[in-house]
């Protein structure tokens, strides 16, 4: 059975608590958290935009502590959780590594590539494990698509489009600030970014076009190039000024002989998609059947390949921190090239 701590209990440490508990062959056995009241079991006050609200857990077998140190210190870990906020990532990051722990820390990495490099090097060097929670390609319709692409039942990939947009996060204080969380690409795009480098490879060239908010991009599309030019891959991402507007997110990917569709909104009022379909070369239209029991089951599959790694002491090719690091410099050289206003080389 492998051993877990959770550092910091907020939304995101809610939703891996609740997944670990459904997955076999691990357990929480300690948190970290500075507030007093979540020390004590009461959760009420965890809130977010899916899954059930927190609630008041029984900690009574589990080591509780306020600092990273003292927990890494007095615990018996396999791995270490990290869901703090993006800007403390990487002091709890490498002080886990450092310590010989095994790490899956919340996406984003981090906000600034000096700490996704001090995190990659902190693994290196303590032949540890590094994993990043980039849940999107464990969501059924991801899941479903790579399932497609390494069938290669339909030929090559040949690009796509995605799009990720919000309405203005008003709840989140902090989410305009360059430093602290990032802003709309860092926070939000990041999971496209992340999806993109790991389907198509890293792009030669991108070129954003975006509005600014302050220091960050507030919504941009952006266009990649790569070394194949018959790939063809683009993004819409960022944040609408219209509350009205719902969270979207979705895809079109195009092989040689298929497409695949995928979109979903979450209204104020109601949810409503436009469920996975594959467009086949006989001008079918497939709805493939997907399996999806609650809304946190991507999660759930997340943390099954974090244990089968730590397990098998085995880097995840979808979650490693190389991947994740490589995410985050697209975001950074979209604000680049947004804010040139000219296309920038990688």
């Amino acid at each position: 059975m492998l051993k877990v701590g959770i550092v910091g209990l907020g939304f995101m440490g809610w939703i891996h608590w609740l997944s670990y508990k459904q997955v076999a062959g691990v357990k929480v056995v300690a948190i970290c958290e500075t507030d007093p009241t979540k020390r004590t079991g009461d959760w009420t006050s965890i809130q977010g935009n899916f899954g059930p609200p927190g609630e008041k857990v029984d900690l009574s077998d589990i080591q509780v502590f306020d600092n990273v140190d003292s927990m890494l210190s007095e615990c018996d870990l396999d791995f270490v959780d990290v869901c703090l906020p993006p800007s403390m990532h990487r002091p709890a990051t490498v002080k886990s590594l450092d310590h010989g722990k095994h790490v899956f820390c919340e996406k984003p990495m981090a906000v600034s590539l000096d700490d996704c490099d001090q995190m990659v090097a902190a693994a290196q060097r303590n032949n540890r494990l590094l994993m990043v929670g980039h849940v999107l390609p464990f969501f059924p319709e991801y899941t479903q698509a790579r399932a497609v692409i390494d069938s290669g039942e339909y030929g090559r990939l040949l690009g796509g489009t995605f799009r990720r947009v919000i309405s203005d996060p008003t709840w989140l204080s902090n989410f305009y600030d360059a430093e602290i969380v990032g802003g709309p690409l860092i926070d939000l795009h990041v999971h496209d970014a992340h999806l993109i480098r790991m389907l198509f490879g890293m792009p030669t060239q991108l070129d954003c076009v975006g509005r600014f908010r302050g220091d960050v991009v507030q919504y941009c599309n952006t266009v990649y190039r790569f070394d194949d030019p018959n790939l063809v891959v683009s993004s819409v991402s960022g944040v609408v000024e219209q509350q009205g507007r719902p969270f979207n997110h979705g895809f079109e990917l195009h092989f040689e002989s298929a497409t695949m569709q995928f979109e979903f909104a979450a209204f104020a009022d109601q949810a409503e998609s436009m469920p996975l379909k594959l467009l086949t070369p006989d001008d079918q239209v497939e709805r493939p059947e997907l399996v999806s029991e609650s809304d946190i089951d991507g999660f759930k599959a997340e943390i099954q390949e974090v244990v089968e790694s730590v397990s098998q002491n085995k880097q995840s090719e979808i979650l490693s921190g190389h991947l994740a690091k490589d995410a985050i410099r697209l975001c950074h050289l979209q604000t680049e090239s947004a804010r040139r206003q000219t296309p920038v080389s990688i």
